[in-house]
């Protein structure tokens, strides 16, 4: 039994919630689209397109990659994940978290 297993039992929260929860938060929108446009046309144009370019570039989009089931078993298993799937579980796990009006989890209560 791992960590993550232990905190989501005394939590109350299912493994398929925190599934959903990545799913929403991680999954590329229109607007994530667009900023990465806007990034690729700053490195090949003008000074005057590459100022209102910019603008749009600042903006953080969202990773793309949700978490996967497999991975999500892993993470139950105790075995290893790389970090980044360490960080992608343990946002789905905060939004859920929020939903139940608890508070959040950190890395080292769920690894």
């Amino acid at each position: 039994m791992s960590k993550l297993e232990d905190y989501l039992k005394q939590q109350n929260v299912d493994a398929r919630r925190i599934l959903a929860a990545s799913h929403e938060i991680e999954a590329l929108r229109p607007e994530d689209r667009v900023t990465r446009l806007a990034k690729r046309r700053v490195k090949g144009s003008d000074e005057a397109a590459k100022e209102a370019a910019k603008e749009a570039a600042a903006r953080k989009p969202r990773s793309g990659r949700p978490l996967s089931r497999p991975t999500l078993d892993r993470a139950l298993a105790g075995t290893s994940i790389s970090g980044a799937a360490k960080t992608r579980v343990l946002r789905a796990l905060n939004v859920v978290l929020g939903q139940k009006k608890k508070g959040e989890a950190t890395l080292r209560d769920i690894f």
